[in-house]
Parts: C-alpha cells; sequence; structure tokens
C-alpha cells in the first residue's frame, strides 16, 4: 500500500466523485477503431467489451507498515494534499493486513506489520485466507491481484521453480529462492485470481506458477510496469528502427527519492531492475536482423537515489544515433516525470481487463495473457516465444483482441479495399 497502490485507490475514488479525471486510462479514455476507416466507428472501450465498472471497484492489500492508505499517500507525498483530505473517509477506512515479507529479498525496508509462520507454505495458506476473507467481507463477486510492492533480490530461475510439485515441495522445505512475490502470486493464483507483477520480481514468469495459471484458469501476464524511461525507449526505439536509422549507444540515467528509490539503491535489487530496463531495446531493434545498424551498440543504465526528489523521477537518456552515410547525431531526452502518477492507470487498466479476461472462456485457459504486453517492461510470453516490445505492436495486438471477442473484423491497415 505505497505510492504507486495509494495513488491508483486515491484516483479512482476522485474519479467517482467527479473531482478528477482518469486521464491515462486506455479502458476509461480510450476509443477503438471498427470497421473501415469510412465507417466512422470508434466507440469507447468502456461501452464496447463489458468491463467492471469504476463504481464495482472495492480495495485491500498487504504492508509490512501499519499506516491505513490516508496516511501511507499522505507520506508518499504523490497527490496534493486537498485532494487527499476530501477523500480522507474513503482512504482512512483501507487498513493493511500484515504482510509477507523477507528482507533476504528487501534489504533496505522493514517494517512491523509482518506475518510470522514456521513455513513458506503455512503463509502462503494464510494469504489465501486473507484473501477469502477480503472476498467475503467486502462482498466482492471476483478479484484481481497486483503486486505493487518493491523490487526484489536478483534471482535466477531454478530446480524450484520449474513445476508446481518442486514449487509446492519448496513451499514446505522453506527454500530460500521462493521470494515473498512468488507466495503472493501462489495464493491468488490458488484461489483461481488473476495477478499482474508490477515490479521486475522474478515471480510468474517460472514453470510452476504458470503451471498453476493453466490449471485453475486464472490468468497472469507480464512484468514491471512501463511507465518512465522504458515509456520513452518503447516509443522512440522503433521509429528509429522503422526509419532505419542505426544506434551506436543509449545511456540512461534516473534519480529517484521515493521508496522505490531507497529499494533500487541496493545493488542486488539494481540488478533484477537493470535486466527488465536493458532488454527492450535488443528485442525492438534486432541487431541480428540489422547488424549494420544495431550490432554491438552500447546501452547502459543507471538509477541513482536522490531523496529530495520524491516520487518526482527524472529519467535523462543521451542517445548517439547514425544516419545516411554513416553521420553521425544525437537525441537527448530529459523527462521530468511522476512515477506513480503514470503507474496508477496501468493498474487500472490491469484490474479491468484481468478481470474481463477472468470472464472470457477463450482467453482464461490460455493462462499467459499475451495482449496485455501493452503495460509492461517484461511481456512474459509462450516458451520458446520471444516478447513483443514494440509499444505500437502492442497496442495493435491489445485493441485486435478486443475485436476478436467481439466478432469484430480484425485492423490491418491494408487499405487497399479503398481504391478498388
Amino acid at each position: 500500500m505505497g505510492a504507486v497502490s495509494t495513488t491508483f485507490m486515491a484516483g479512482v475514488e476522485a474519479v467517482r466523485r467527479k473531482l478528477a479525471r482518469p486521464i491515462g486510462s486506455l479502458t476509461q479514455m480510450g476509443a477503438i477503431r471498427l470497421g473501415k476507416r469510412t465507417d466512422n466507428r470508434n466507440p469507447a472501450i468502456r461501452d464496447f467489451v463489458p468491463l467492471a465498472s469504476l463504481d464495482d471497484l472495492v480495495f485491500g492489500g498487504w504492508d509490512i507498515y501499519e499506516e491505513d492508505c490516508y496516511q501511507a499517500a499522505t507520506r508518499a507525498e504523490v497527490l496534493d494534499q486537498r485532494l487527499l483530505d476530501q477523500l480522507r473517509d474513503f482512504l482512512a477506512a483501507i487498513k493493511p493486513m500484515p504482510a509477507v515479507f523477507d528482507r533476504n529479498f528487501v534489504k533496505r525496508l522493514d517494517g512491523p506489520n509482518v506475518k510470522k509462520a514456521p513455513t513458506k507454505r503455512d503463509l502462503a495458506e494464510m494469504l489465501r485466507a486473507d484473501i477469502r476473507e477480503f472476498k467475503a467481507s467486502a462482498r466482492a463477486d471476483r478479484l484481481v491481484m497486483i503486486w505493487c510492492g518493491s523490487t526484489e533480490a536478483f534471482r535466477r530461475p531454478g530446480e524450484v521453480h520449474a513445476s508446481l510439485a518442486a514449487f509446492e515441495r519448496g513451499l514446505k522445505e522453506n527454500h530460500p529462492d521462493i521470494a515473498p512475490s512468488m507466495i503472493y502470486a501462489y495464493a491468488a493464483l490458488s484461489e483461481g485470481v488473476p495477478y499482474a507483477n508490477g515490479a521486475p520480481n522474478l515471480t510468474t514468469d517460472i514453470g510452476a506458477l504458470n503451471e498453476l495459471s493453466r490449471r485453475n484458469s486464472a490468468p497472469i501476464c507480464g512484468k514491471d510496469f512501463k511507465t518512465g524511461q522504458t515509456l520513452m525507449k518503447t516509443i522512440l526505439a522503433p521509429g528509429l528502427k522503422a526509419r532505419m536509422i542505426g544506434l551506436s549507444g543509449w545511456f540512461s540515467t534516473n534519480i529517484l527519492g521515493n521508496r522505490d528509490g531507497e529499494v533500487l539503491d541496493d545493488p542486488e535489487s539494481f540488478k533484477t531492475k537493470e535486466e527488465s530496463k536493458l532488454s527492450v531495446l535488443e528485442h525492438i531493434l534486432q541487431p541480428e536482423v540489422y547488424p549494420d545498424l544495431y550490432r554491438n551498440f552500447y546501452h547502459k543504465v543507471r538509477i541513482n537515489y536522490y531523496p529530495p526528489r520524491g516520487d518526482n523521477k527524472e529519467g535523462w537518456d543521451n542517445i548517439d544515433i547514425f544516419g545516411w552515410l554513416g553521420y553521425p547525431m544525437q537525441i537527448k531526452i530529459d523527462f521530468l516525470c511522476r512515477d506513480s502518477i503514470l503507474a496508477a492507470p496501468i493498474v487500472l487498466d490491469l484490474v479491468l481487463f484481468l478481470d474481463l479476461a477472468q470472464r472470457t472462456e477463450a482467453l482464461r485457459g490460455l493462462g499467459i495473457q499475451e495482449w496485455l504486453s501493452f503495460y509492461f517492461k517484461s511481456p512474459i510470453t509462450a516458451p520458446g516465444l520471444y516478447p513483443e516490445h514494440d509499444l505500437f505492436i502492442q497496442l495493435m495486438k491489445l485493441k485486435n483482441t478486443l475485436r476478436h471477442l467481439r466478432g469484430e473484423e480484425l485492423i490491418t491497415h491494408l487499405g487497399l479495399e479503398y481504391y478498388d
């Protein structure tokens, strides 16, 4: 219940009270073209597919700190205090359940509101009980779980992650490579609850939880919300490749002062984030296909904890490119963004789209919802399939999935029929 989730919950309530608009949310602000361009059919996405209404949403969560959502949002200093004060009654009523937490995975944080149990299996069962109790007390018909917690220490997939049987054995044996985020995901999927991972942690992108997702028809999707600097990369890099402009190097640095920045100041947590951020350009630019343009380009990512900046992150990029006859050029980006402001509408869209997937027979049995790659730095795909990182291809995939679900013609942009 940190900066991202409190900004999301407060934002939804502000929209419900008509105090603000849901800027940045595709489900609330976006339209979808149907049929030919000359048909002029562009319904709102929220009217085209049967999404849950904002009025139907109820909220609950866990945190290692005991603050209610009003206190947590005030401390996060993302939203204007005058807005928070108008929402105080709503936010103060949302109190965190004790969390599953392990300092071996997040070394820079510690808090008192933590579950205690002999084994990780016991912790998972406690989370499952929390899920069932919340569903009953909130009188909710359906649930979605979104990880808005911290980046955990880097882990590679091992034997304990390979199969559900090995994973459940590891839970009983307190295997050191089973992270808290995996325990949350296991609990959610065991209860048939869709799960999305807003951090770059190794979580549902393992064989064990992929297996559980399919078994229980509980959708999963990618990891690490695509917000600031990586959003810019997935917008700009496809444009460079589209025009066959070469890349010599891309240097990225960030300064960030919120709790996320503090956590990422630990080298093990930064390694997890670095892996997620570095993968984007390789997949978009395809150096093996375009060696003259992108072979051996230099890519460096840095994150610096700078407390005075708070949640207002600055992402700075220096991009060395080359064009016609190999002549060098440069692009410089200074993105003064607000991390949680960019993440909150992503959380909303994922809640509504994952709920839609859970209610759609053609989607829920797939497990992985690759059509939601649009929202993640690290999309998850079927084994052996490379992820698509191009933002515009991802958006086309998402909208064509919605068209397919409603029996509408897929849009290819071929357009030859206009000239017959």
